[in-house]
């Protein structure tokens, strides 16, 4: 990882639970959608907000490593850009609890900027790029990082 790491605080919410008792695999992609929020505005400014430009989740794709089980002090969510191109980037995520080395998921999403007036992609604008290569680093480790390395398919 080369650039900064944004930590953001998600709460773990009884209703989050599984029949089984751990945090059901869709509160992820909401635990990530919060912490995106709070990121794009250390990243990218509170008087642009990338979310008013338009930017789109185009993919998400989630490893889930270790159950998440209620507890009253938040999990929290580790991000930073892992890929930057040339209307779209990647936002890598690792889940963890405050302090504990222990990964409970390994999660990457697609992003790519969206002109809503036009409806169709835009190109990244030099402020958004200048602000993502700050927190840009290494991707992930991903099952299907590994897979296509080996060559086998999805």
């Amino acid at each position: 990882m080369a650039g900064e790491t944004t930590v953001v605080e998600v709460p773990v919410r009884w209703s989050d639970l599984d029949a089984y008792g751990h945090v059901n695999n869709v509160q992820y992609l909401r635990y990530l959608e919060e912490a995106r929020v709070y990121a794009f505005r250390q990243w990218f400014g509170q008087d642009r907000s990338l979310l008013e430009e338009g930017v789109l989740v185009v993919r998400s794709e989630i490893d889930y490593l270790a159950p998440l089980t209620f507890s009253y002090e938040p999990a929290v969510v580790e991000m930073w850009c892992s890929r930057l191109g040339a209307a779209d980037f990647d936002v890598a995520y690792v889940v963890r609890k405050p302090g504990s080395p222990q990964a409970y998921a390994h999660a990457e999403s697609t992003l790519v900027t969206y002109d809503l007036d036009r409806e169709r992609p835009r190109r990244l604008g030099d402020h958004e790029r200048a602000s993502l290569r700050r927190v840009l680093g290494e991707p992930v480790r991903l099952r299907s990082h590994a897979r296509e390395r080996r060559g086998g398919s999805r």
